[in-house]
C-alpha cells in the first residue's frame, strides 16, 4: 500500500462525513501522522505498509468528530512561522496577518531612528507578538492575556522561536498589566456578537475557546474597553491597531472619535477586501509616565 492508496481511503472517509476539502485534509493528516514532507508524499514509491498506521487512524477519528486539524497536529502556520496550538488558544487566522504587516509598516515609517515599545493585547498563542519579534530583533514587545493557559502556549512558542528575551508575557486584563506606556497597541480581541457566536459551526463552538471569540452583546465589549484603557497607557504619537468584524467599522470608528477626538482614524481592508482593522494614530492624549 502506497501513501497514495492511503490518501484515497482517508479522503473517502472524510468526504463521507461531510468534511470539506476532503482530499487536501487527507493529505495534511497523512503527512502529519507519518511525519513526511509534501515532496515525499508526492514522490513515486512502492509498497510501504500493509495497513493504515494507528497514529493516522486516531487522527482521522478526531477529524471526523469535527476537531480542527490545527489542534490535531498541534501546528498552525502564521506569517511564515510554525506555531504550537491546542484548544487553550484560538487558531490564528490568515486575515490577522494584516495586523503584523501594518505594524511593521508603522514602525518603519514613524520610528526610523528609535525603538518603539509595542504591546500585543490578547496574545493567545503569541502569533502576533512573536511574528513581530522575528522581524524586529532589537524591539521591546509586551504580550498580554487574561488567560494563564493561553500564556503557557505563548511561552512554548516564544521558546520555539527563541524570542523569550524580547517578548515579555504579562497576565491580566487588556492593557492593565503593562508596566509602562507604549507606542503601539495591536490587538485581535474577541469581536463576534453573542448571537452570532451561538450560530457558528461546530468546529468552532465545540473546540475553540469561547473567551477568545465571544465579544459580548454587540461584539464590541473588549474593543470599547481597550479604547478606554488607552487613555492613560499610550505615549505621545502612539498608534492603536484593532482587528474588527467586517460590519463593525462604523461603530468602532465613532467610539474611537469620541475617545480620541483629534486622532487620525481609518479602516483597513484585508485581501478579501473586507474591512478588517481600525487604525488610530496620534491620539494626542495627556502624557503621564505613571501607570495606575
Amino acid at each position: 500500500m502506497t501513501w497514495q492508496d492511503i490518501h484515497r481511503q482517508v479522503a473517502s472517509a472524510l468526504a463521507f462525513h461531510h468534511i470539506e476539502n476532503a482530499s487536501f485534509e487527507a493529505e495534511l493528516l497523512i503527512r502529519s501522522a507519518l511525519n513526511i514532507t509534501r515532496a515525499q508524499f508526492y514522490a513515486e514509491n512502492n509498497n510501504i505498509t500493509n495497513e493504515i498506521p494507528q497514529s493516522l487512524l486516531s487522527m482521522l477519528e478526531r477529524r471526523i468528530k469535527g476537531e480542527p486539524f490545527a489542534y490535531i497536529s498541534n501546528q498552525r502556520e502564521f506569517f511564515g512561522l510554525s506555531f504550537y496550538v491546542d484548544n487553550r488558544v484560538l487558531i490564528p487566522r490568515p486575515e490577522t496577518e494584516l495586523l503584523v504587516e501594518t505594524t511593521l509598516e508603522l514602525i518603519k515609517s514613524k520610528y526610523p531612528a528609535q525603538l518603539p515599545v509595542t504591546v500585543d493585547v490578547g496574545t493567545g498563542s503569541g502569533a502576533i507578538a512573536i511574528s513581530l519579534a522575528s522581524k524586529l530583533p532589537n524591539h521591546r514587545i509586551y504580550a498580554t492575556d487574561i488567560s494563564p493557559d493561553a500564556l503557557e502556549v505563548a511561552r512554548i512558542n516564544c521558546s520555539r522561536h527563541q524570542v523569550c528575551s524580547r517578548v515579555t508575557l504579562l497576565e491580566g486584563n487588556l492593557l492593565e498589566p503593562l508596566p509602562e506606556p507604549v507606542d503601539i497597541v495591536v490587538a485581535n480581541l474577541p469581536y463576534i456578537p453573542r448571537s452570532t457566536y451561538k450560530s457558528l459551526g461546530p468546529e468552532i463552538l465545540n473546540f475553540e475557546p469561547p473567551g477568545a471569540l465571544n465579544g459580548g452583546e454587540n461584539g464590541l465589549f473588549y474593543i470599547f474597553e481597550i479604547l478606554e484603557q488607552s487613555r492613560t497607557r499610550l505615549r505621545p504619537g502612539a498608534s492603536l491597531l484593532l482587528e474588527i468584524g467586517e460590519e463593525q467599522s462604523t461603530e468602532v470608528m465613532e467610539r474611537a472619535h469620541s475617545v480620541f477626538p483629534r486622532a487620525g482614524i481609518s479602516s483597513l481592508r484585508d485581501l478579501a477586501d473586507k474591512k478588517r482593522a481600525i487604525l488610530i494614530e496620534n491620539p494626542q492624549i495627556p502624557f503621564d509616565l505613571t501607570i495606575n
